[in-house]
C-alpha cells in the first residue's frame, strides 16, 4: 500500500501543532511582544500625566506605535530558530509549496504575537482615554493591518536568515514598509474622529492585505530558498 502524500490541510496543521508546542516551551518570551506594547502604553501615559484631552488625542497613534514596535521585536524569531536547527531544509524538501508552509508561519506567529495585543485593545484604549466611539475604527485598522504586518516582516525576515545578529538591520529594512501601514491605519482613526468616513484608509489596508497574502508567501519563500542555497 503506497503512503498517503501529505496535503495541504494536514501540513499546516501539523506545522501548527509544531509552533504551539515550541510556543508552550518558551512561555516567557512569547510573552515580551504583549508586555513591551504594555510598558510603551503605559510610559505615553505617565509622560503625558493629566492632559486627558491631549492623551485622547494621540491614542490610536500610541497604540499603532506600541504595536508595531512589538511587532518588530518579535520578527527576529519568525524564521531563525528554524534555519538554526534544519528545519528549513526539511520544509524545502517536503512535499508541499514552500510557499504554504511560509504562509502557515507567518500566521502562527501573527496569532501569537499580534492577536493578543489585539484582545488587549480595548483595555489599552480605556488606559489612554480613547473615546469610545473610535474603538471600533481603530480595531478595524488593527484587524487588518496586523496581518499586513506580519506578512510584509516575514519577508524581510526571510531576507535576513543567513545574516548573524541581524536584529537592527532587519528593523532598518522593515519600517520603511511599516510606515504606510502605520500612516494609513492611526490617520483612519483620526478622520473618524473629524467625523469623516475612514473607510478609504480602511480599504487600502485591505487590498494591501489581499496583495500580501497572494505576494508575500512566494516572495518569502523564494528568499529562503536563495539564502539556503
Amino acid at each position: 500500500m503506497s503512503p498517503v502524500a501529505p496535503t495541504l490541510a494536514g501540513s499546516a496543521r501539523a506545522l501548527l501543532a509544531r509552533d504551539l508546542q515550541l510556543l508552550w516551551r518558551r512561555r516567557g518570551d512569547a510573552a515580551q511582544p504583549a508586555l513591551f506594547a504594555l510598558l510603551v502604553v503605559v510610559l505615553f501615559a505617565l509622560a503625558l500625566g493629566n492632559e486627558a484631552a491631549l492623551l485622547a488625542r494621540v491614542a490610536p497613534g500610541v497604540l499603532w506605535v506600541a504595536v508595531v514596535l512589538s511587532g518588530l521585536l518579535a520578527l527576529d524569531t519568525l524564521f531563525r530558530s528554524d534555519a538554526e536547527d534544519g528545519s528549513l531544509e526539511q520544509w524545502m524538501l517536503a512535499p508541499v509549496p514552500l510557499a504554504w508552509l511560509v504562509l502557515v508561519r507567518t500566521v502562527s506567529h501573527w496569532a501569537t504575537t499580534a492577536l493578543p495585543l489585539l484582545v488587549a485593545t480595548p483595555v489599552l484604549a480605556v488606559l489612554l482615554g480613547l473615546p469610545p466611539a473610535q474603538l471600533p475604527v481603530l480595531l478595524a485598522g488593527l484587524a487588518l493591518g496586523t496581518p499586513l504586518l506580519s506578512l510584509l516582516g516575514a519577508v524581510v525576515a526571510a531576507l535576513t536568515i543567513g545574516m548573524r545578529r541581524s536584529g537592527i538591520l532587519l528593523a532598518l529594512l522593515a519600517l520603511p514598509l511599516y510606515v504606510p501601514v502605520l500612516v494609513f491605519g492611526a490617520g483612519s482613526v483620526a478622520i473618524a474622529a473629524q467625523g469623516h468616513d475612514p473607510s478609504g484608509g480602511l480599504l487600502l489596508l485591505a487590498g494591501g492585505l489581499v496583495a500580501a497574502l497572494v505576494l508575500a508567501p512566494v516572495t518569502a519563500a523564494a528568499s529562503i530558498r536563495i539564502a539556503l542555497d
